[in-house]
């Protein structure tokens, strides 16, 4: 009955709008040629900014650099996406991949992610996930209380429409800038309401080294 009631008044909609013209296109002819003298430094800046910890890492450092990041935040059971590099997972720490998919309960048990990332944006100073290489579903970044995250110098862009321009819309995206965080209408601050209220970013060379 619902069903029969529903067509009927979508039917009517759709009489009604028959002879109307199509939309435009909408023009998005946008500035992705904008260049800064140093796009990882501005990015490291703004992420800086956001309050989260920053580490330039050079080539070959980051398994030492993973490592540090971990016992500075006492963190000794930690979550991975299924492609966690072996290089990556640390000794001395307890890992869980997400495969199978964990439940929500160890999501929360863990005391943080370690992950990679799509992109990053140095105006804005944000990292994009898209559940791609080393990054995992995005419940992953979502539960915790900390992430750690691996942002190679090779995908550091200038500007958002630079980003959307590389980014594929159809895929699930997260835009983190900084530690999870909300304000109240006294503009009090809470960190960690939804997500990680701890960000650690690690600035390498490459995003696969």
């Amino acid at each position: 009955m619902a069903s029969g009631a529903r067509r009927e008044v979508l039917g009517r909609i759709r009489a009604a709008l028959a002879d109307r013209p199509s939309p435009e296109p909408v023009v998005r002819d946008y500035d992705t040629c904008r260049a800064v003298d140093d796009a990882v430094g501005l990015f490291a800046e703004r992420v800086a900014d956001y309050r989260a910890t920053v580490t330039w890492v050079g080539a070959g450092e980051l398994p030492a650099a993973i490592a540090a990041a971990l016992r500075a935040r006492s963190a000794r059971a930690m979550l991975g996406p299924p492609d966690l590099p072996g290089d990556w997972r640390v000794p001395d720490v307890e890992w869980h991949l997400d495969e199978p998919p964990l439940v929500v309960e160890r999501l929360d048990s863990c005391d943080g992610v370690l992950t990679g990332c799509a992109i990053a944006i140095s105006e804005t100073g944000t990292i994009v996930l898209d559940a791609g290489a080393t990054q995992g579903r995005r419940v992953l970044t979502l539960v915790p209380d900390y992430h750690l995250c691996v942002v190679g110098a090779d995908q550091v862009v200038v500007s958002v429409p630079e980003a959307l321009a590389r980014l594929d819309p159809v895929r699930p995206l997260t835009f983190i800038s900084g530690p999870s965080a909300t304000s109240d209408i006294e503009l009090d601050r809470v960190e960690g309401v939804h997500g990680p209220r701890t960000l650690d970013v690690l600035l390498v060379p490459t995003a696969g080294t």
